[in-house]
């Protein structure tokens, strides 16, 4: 028997359900529950405030910020479910499926594949009457594929497609908007590690029109980086991103800051999981 190969799976690809921004291949532990603070600041740094900035301090006296509270749960070592506060009287749910994992041994799978499915219900007040409910709602795809390469280095490709319900008529408008991105987290220390992402918005972010006819642009390029530190009872997490947005939603297709101007923002977030449903018998897998 103890020749026989045996079934390996990758465990700690990342050590958080999210990288910084976007979500990770991780999941919390099956019967888990996992309590999340993420909190935005203003810019660093706004080239129309001029010396502004200073009194600013960086963005943390800015008066902005916006926060992201979310709980969520793995009733199984497959599926995730998930919901939270995204500020300013927006709400989101999701679905997390783990397609993939990551092994040797019995089976060799090079990589862990997950899917994400998301949906986004602005409840803030609007105009009346074109301001339907079925309007509110948007909808993000997510497929992320990740590999651990060794103890220190894990990457992860994500494919994204927004879909909004609604957007305002105008040029190059659309209902349906694409990204791809690149993250990952380096090891530098038993319990630290510093993370990075690097999205890109394809289509709908330049020269589009809103309702009067005005022209603009969004930032097509999502960037951000942070530092991880473990206690082993929490996962407390610094960054920087040049967005201030709390929902992928907004971040993946609606972006305004622009990072070669300097509009990074400071952020951090918290994560704690609790053992709500004791697990006697591993499922089998």
């Amino acid at each position: 028997d103890a020749a026989k190969p045996k079934q390996n799976i990758t465990s700690a690809t990342f050590k958080s359900t999210r990288i910084i921004n976007m979500q990770s291949v991780e999941m919390t532990g099956v019967g888990n529950l996992q309590f999340m603070i993420s909190h935005k600041f203003g810019y660093i740094w706004d080239d129309t405030k001029g010396s502004q900035n200073f009194s600013n301090l960086f963005g943390l006296n800015s008066g902005y910020a916006n926060a992201y509270l979310s709980f969520d749960y793995s009733p199984k070592w497959w599926l995730n479910i998930g919901a939270a506060l995204a500020n300013q009287g927006v709400y989101e749910g999701w679905a997390k499926f783990k397609i993939l994992r990551q092994q040797t041994g019995i089976k060799d799978v090079p990589v862990s594949l997950v899917w994400v499915s998301l949906f986004r219900a602005d409840a803030t007040a609007g105009p009346s009457p074109d301001d339907l409910a079925w309007n509110r709602f948007s909808f993000l795809n997510q497929l992320l594929v990740a590999r651990k390469f060794n103890e220190n280095l894990s990457l992860q490709l994500n494919g994204s497609l927004i879909h909004n319900n609604y957007v305002p008529y105008g040029y190059k408008n659309t209902n349906n908007v694409f990204n791809v991105g690149l993250s990952g987290r380096y090891k530098i220390a038993a319990k630290k590690a510093i993370t990075f992402e690097y999205t890109h918005q394809i289509n709908g972010w330049k020269y589009q029109t809103d309702e009067s006819g005005t022209v603009f642009n969004y930032v097509p390029d999502l960037i951000a980086i942070g530092y991880d530190w473990d206690t082993g009872g929490h996962i407390f997490q610094f960054y920087v991103s040049n967005t201030t947005e709390s929902s992928n939603v907004k971040q993946l297709s609606t972006n305004m800051g622009n990072w070669k101007k300097g509009n990074f923002a400071l952020g951090f977030t918290i994560n704690r999981s609790y053992s709500v449903k004791k697990v006697v018998k591993a499922d089998a897998h």
